[in-house]
């Protein structure tokens, strides 16, 4: 059994691959959307059998989920290689769990797709901890040291492409928690919030700076946003230098404003 407890950051992000605009589905910053990954989360990890001891309380990350948004758009149906060490994609966790789930927009629902991941549980026995299909989705969902989570298939048309990132890593198939009376085993100065330990310090969203994190996966959109913002004052010394040059040889020459 693992002697200390980690905590999860899990951040979502959902993209549509194909025909939908990208107004069609949640972004990061839809709150509704924040609060039912949250709340899904949340309420499974407290569910679980046996009862964990040393359940964290999952929260939202925003470093977490510009991590999973800028994967998810690339359209690829695989994981992210650059989610574990030497990488360093986050400033608190060298290590990142990540679990996809790709669809028709149709029929997608943040329910429908962290209750896809945990219904793996039925294939997972904890006594010893064997699986007899795909059991990683679920073990994640429900690992007691991850408390923050955020969120291609070339076949699929009009697709949803939903991401969860998690820190740190669930490390299956190892115990995913340490059962046990709910909340028993709680690090100081927790409390027991439904069922989870919980601590305002340690949940509390943190911002990501990209100066300080240089690895930080940003899109190629933001990328090409910054490039412009260096290069522009350039151009416009060189063109006001070139305009003078050109008057002090042509004196005589109208330039059009």
């Amino acid at each position: 059994m693992r002697a200390t407890l980690a905590a999860t950051v899990w951040m979502v992000f959902v993209v549509s691959c194909y025909a939908y605009t990208r107004n069609t589905l949640p972004d990061i910053e839809n709150e509704d959307f924040i609060k039912d990954c949250v709340r899904i989360h949340n309420k499974f990890r407290s569910e679980v059998k046996p009862a964990a001891s040393d359940m964290l309380y999952m929260t939202w990350d925003s470093a977490l989920a510009q991590i999973a948004k800028a994967w998810a758009e690339t359209c690829q149906f695989k994981h992210n290689v650059q989610l574990k060490s030497p990488h360093r994609l986050h400033p608190n966790f060298t290590s990142l769990g990540e679990n996809i789930w790709t669809g028709s927009v149709s029929i997608f629902s943040v329910s429908s797709a962290i209750t896809n991941w945990y219904n793996e549980i039925q294939y997972y026995d904890f006594k010893t901890q064997k699986c007899q299909k795909v059991c990683g989705h679920y073990t994640q969902v429900v690992w007691a040291n991850s408390y923050k989570r955020v969120s291609g298939f070339e076949t699929l048309s009009d697709g949803a492409h939903f991401i969860c990132n998690y820190g740190p890593a669930g490390n299956y198939p190892t115990l995913p928690y340490n059962k046990g009376a709910t909340c028993s085993a709680c690090r100081k100065n927790d409390m027991c919030l439904d069922q989870l330990c919980a601590n305002p310090q340690r949940d509390k969203v943190k911002r990501y700076y990209s100066l300080q994190y240089p690895d930080w996966p940003i899109s190629l959109r933001n990328r090409y946003t910054s490039l412009f913002l260096i290069v522009s004052p350039l151009i416009h010394i060189l063109t006001v230098i070139i305009t003078i040059l050109i008057k002090h040889k042509y004196p005589n020459l109208v330039l059009l404003e």
